[in-house]
């Protein structure tokens, strides 16, 4: 049986889920899945087995999101700083990890339906050398353009470009920060601090997270779409101070013809964009390249 797709909601749950569709639902859901270890020092178990539910409630919660019309998820399952505890419970993680994330590659035709993906994320300085070369070499060319660095590009060269930003991120245990996670993508998201457990996470705790957003959704649009027309005026104004030094470079007569000034900033605009999607094509290839090298040494 499918591990995502396993159980399906009670009547209860199902007749509450109608209600929530009829509001704005959030597309995009993130989890900070935190509480494992202190679970079971509650339960008295293995840490091990704090984690191992931890997986299992992730499986469940996929299945609530699913059914909930949520098509999207990304988890924080691991940091960089988890490393420093013991090798014994790192080791312990890291087969977890494998033998879940294993069966769920399993099932990888099943998500495709579903737009079900697994998603790895992490800090500049882990990407490939290639690829902080190349970036750092477009940055350094910029200097002769130097309108072409922008929030916008940055936000396209991020492992997350393909996906919209999430419109609700969730932490439970009850700590109140993010911890590095989703730090631009989650500037206009929903934030909600739970202080259930992870694994002791219920429909309800979700339910409960969706009513909050719902409630925000109004205001966060409108933060959004403000943002991002804001972003654009920028954007115009440099495109536009470029265009004026360049016409007051060719004398007055053609500083003076709007057809002209027009015409610049047309060829201008269109010269930038093409610069940027050559970049990230590049960018891209170069993710793919190392994708499957990474595959190919896997293997």
């Amino acid at each position: 049986m499918s591990f995502i797709r396993e159980g399906e909601l009670t009547f209860i749950e199902r007749f509450f889920a109608n209600i929530l569709k009829a509001g704005p639902m959030p597309k995009h859901v993130a989890f900070i899945m935190d509480g494992n270890r202190r679970y079971a020092q509650k339960c008295h178990v293995e840490r091990q087995e704090g984690h191992s539910q931890g997986f299992e409630k992730l499986a469940e919660t996929l299945r609530w999101c699913l059914n909930l019309g949520i098509r999207e998820v990304t988890v924080y399952a691991f940091s960089i700083e988890n490393f420093k505890r013991s090798k014994e419970e790192v080791d312990g993680l890291m087969d977890l990890a494998r033998q879940k994330f294993s069966r769920l590659l399993e099932e990888q035709e099943n998500w495709k339906k579903h737009g079900v993906c697994i998603r790895v994320l992490g800090d500049l300085h882990l990407l490939p050398v290639d690829i902080q070369e190349l970036i750092a070499r477009a940055v350094q060319a910029t200097r002769s353009y130097n309108n072409d660095v922008s929030e916008s590009l940055l936000e396209k060269c991020l492992y997350t470009s393909n996906s919209p930003d999430p419109d609700l991120l969730i932490r439970t245990s009850g700590e109140v920060r993010l911890s590095d996670f989703l730090l631009w993508q989650t500037s206009h998201s929903c934030l909600v601090f739970q202080s259930v457990l992870w694994p002791e996470y219920s429909f309800w705790n979700l339910c409960e997270a969706i009513l909050r957003y719902q409630m925000n959704s109004s205001a966060l649009q409108k933060a959004r779409a403000s943002y991002m027309d804001e972003r654009k005026r920028q954007q115009m104004a440099k495109d536009q101070a470029y265009v004026r030094k360049k016409l007051q470079q060719e004398g007055t007569a053609s500083h003076e013809d709007p057809v002209h000034q027009q015409n610049l900033l047309q060829q201008y605009t269109a010269m930038r964009e093409e610069r940027i999607q050559a970049f990230l094509q590049a960018l891209e290839q170069k993710r793919v390249d190392f994708l499957d090298r990474l595959c190919t040494a896997s293997a």
